[in-house]
């Protein structure tokens, strides 16, 4: 089982056609991790409240958000998640996000790994752009777990 597999579990991903704003947009991206129990469901006021308080320090890429809190802010468990929006949100003016890959970290390292897969994952560009026109979460799951080799 590598990284990833232990990291991403199939029912913490999905699609989703479009969101009511950013805030909105953080509420169904961290909802999986809460039904899971990962997360408590404070977890998702800490997101918004940091991204109140520092801007929108998750956009990492283009189309691309790690959404994340403080492991104090709520985290029982790591876990990801990932939400593919096919209309994408604005969490700055006019860049538009659709992936949204939810962290949620026990300690600074113990996310090490995956953070390592996905830093190489999205370093391609077109990474991004084949998660977000996956058809299914199906697909979305198994270019995490198997990334084309590049």
């Amino acid at each position: 089982m590598n990284a990833m597999q232990e990291m991403l579990k199939r029912e913490n991903v999905q699609l989703v056609d479009s969101c009511e704003g950013w805030q909105d947009a953080i509420r169904v991206a961290v909802q999986p991790l809460v039904d899971g129990g990962y997360v408590k469901p404070e977890y998702i006021d800490g997101v918004i409240e940091n991204a109140r308080k520092f801007g929108p320090y998750f956009v990492l890429a283009p189309d691309l958000a790690l959404i994340h809190a403080r492991p104090e802010q709520g985290v029982i468990k790591r876990q990801l998640a990932v939400t593919v929006l096919r209309r994408g949100v604005e969490f700055k003016a006019g860049e538009p996000c659709r992936l949204l890959v939810t962290l949620a970290a026990e300690d600074p390292n113990s996310h090490i790994d995956v953070m390592r897969v996905l830093a190489t994952m999205f370093a391609n560009p077109d990474s991004v752009e084949r998660v977000c026109n996956a058809k299914t979460a199906d697909e979305v799951y198994d270019l995490f777990v198997n990334p084309p080799k590049v």
